[in-house]
């Protein structure tokens, strides 16, 4: 296997031992990008000169030498970030997002930036600055959204890690997809300040910036690389992180299921998650059935934030430019519309039942504190499909990406990880959850998870991963 296919850590390994030397990690990471980026699509902008010049410089710090990636919309000062939109065409970041102001402090090499849907409002990456992403697994499927580029550009061995957004399964969904791992972290673990969209209003509960790895242990050395209070973040909380040992997580009882009783999951995701929970067991957790009641109500409060706040947040950004729209945005704005526009005090409303719909999910899980289950109803979808038949049930869009959902209207910490494979032989991740603030917890059991199965490079691309 090529070495950047290794994981984060077995890369800062060689380079500590000096068995590979920062420049030369850097040009077997600019081979791999030259050779499939065209196909994949994944980084929007790459320049190996500009990341030659940062190996050449040296760094110092605990990520020093390590080769990572932004999507797009974290960005990396002198990049680009249009959020995929030809309304932004040539706009460029002054300044780095403050996550990628600490990894660059942490000595990484940043690579460029990757790609991601229209103003971030999709499951799929496409726009019309730089097309569609593909996933590593299957060209004809889905990268998943809206940080697509960035699940494809590390599953396919062009980056080590890096950073996603999420505000409704984004880092996620993409993970399951492209069958890498990812932390939505509680938002301000890691800060959000420069993030573009900014996360403020709503947002500023469902969005947070997420570590995206090949495994959970990556993910979480990337948040414990970057993780802790920014004092201009007003949602930063000042918290440092924790260790979290298997003894310790060992006395937290697990929930677990297998859907939500609204949404059937197909039969190799039920499986995947079964086979995690009896991984769980076999290890000494205690793990029990487990379906919260308040989770249907969570759902229609994030569809009021996410879709029609959403909506009416670019509202002002689009009118009159409609027609310069992508069609994955348009259908965005469709979805939008199918309900009413909030007036001021059904917004009030629903600001008031987010807080208590939280309570109601946090007493629920008191008693799990923990919780396992589908990342979505389905693995990667082809390219513009938006249905499918699960138990003889349509299930649209939206409805297969809810498990995701939940925890950003709580709030709340959720990891994903690979664990198995679709009968067309497409990644099934699955879904660690916990209760704010209870990153490193989650961490520690997706990790668990991660060891009894895990990462596996793409089959389209594991020719080029063996020894050469």
């Amino acid at each position: 296997m090529t070495v950047t296919f290794l994981s984060a850590r077995e890369q800062l390994a060689m380079l500590r031992a000096r068995r590979i030397s920062p420049v030369e990690l850097a040009e077997e990471h600019i081979r791999q990008i030259e050779r499939w980026n065209t196909t994949l699509g994944a980084f929007i902008e790459f320049d190996a000169d500009r990341v030659r010049e940062q190996a050449r410089r040296g760094a110092r710090g605990p990520l020093a030498g390590l080769c990572l990636s932004s999507k797009a919309t974290v960005p990396i000062a002198g990049y680009r970030c249009e959020i995929g939109s030809v309304l932004l065409r040539g706009e460029v970041a002054s300044e780095d997002a403050e996550a990628v102001a600490r990894i660059r402090s942490a000595g990484a090499t940043l690579l460029g930036t990757t790609n991601c849907p229209e103003f971030l409002m999709a499951y799929e990456t496409d726009n019309l600055l730089y097309g569609r992403t593909r996933n590593p697994w299957s060209l004809e499927h889905s990268a998943g959204g809206s940080s697509g580029g960035e699940a494809a550009a590390i599953a396919a061995g062009m980056a080590a890690g890096g950073l996603g957004s999420d505000s409704g399964g984004s880092v996620r969904v993409p993970a399951h997809f492209c069958g890498i791992s990812a932390l939505k972290p509680t938002p301000g673990r890691i800060p959000g300040r420069g993030h573009t969209p900014p996360c403020i209003g709503p947002f500023s509960i469902l969005g947070a910036v997420g570590p995206m790895a090949r495994t959970i242990s990556d993910v979480a050395l990337l948040f414990e690389t970057i993780a802790a209070q920014d004092p201009l973040d007003p949602i930063s909380p000042p918290l440092a992180t924790r260790e979290i040992s298997i003894e310790q997580a060992k006395q937290v009882r697990i929930g677990w299921m297998e859907d939500d009783g609204i949404a059937p999951v197909t039969d190799e995701t039920r499986e995947a998650v079964r086979s995690a929970a009896k991984a769980l067991e076999a290890l000494g957790f205690r793990v029990e059935p487990f379906r919260p009641a308040a989770l249907e109500e969570a759902r229609q409060l994030w569809w009021k934030f996410f879709m029609q706040c959403g909506a009416m947040f670019y509202a002002p950004a689009i009118a009159g430019r409609e027609e310069e729209l992508s069609p994955i945005f348009r259908e965005f704005l469709q979805l939008a519309e199918e309900a009413p526009p909030l007036t001021a005090a059904q917004l009030l409303d629903a600001w008031a039942q987010c807080d208590i719909v939280r309570g109601k999910l946090l007493e629920e899980m008191r008693e799990y504190p923990l919780f396992l289950l589908p990342t979505c109803s389905v693995p990667a979808f082809r390219h513009g499909e938006r249905a499918w038949q699960v138990e003889a049930q349509t299930v649209r869009y939206l409805d297969a990406m809810r498990y995701t959902q939940w925890f950003n209207l709580l709030a709340a910490p959720a990891a994903v990880v690979p664990v198995s494979q679709s009968h067309e032989g497409l990644p099934i991740g699955v879904q660690i959850a916990g209760r704010p603030f209870e990153d490193e917890l989650v961490l520690k059991i997706a990790e668990c998870v991660d060891r009894a199965f895990g990462y596996r490079p793409p089959p389209l691309l594991r020719s080029t991963s063996d020894n050469t």
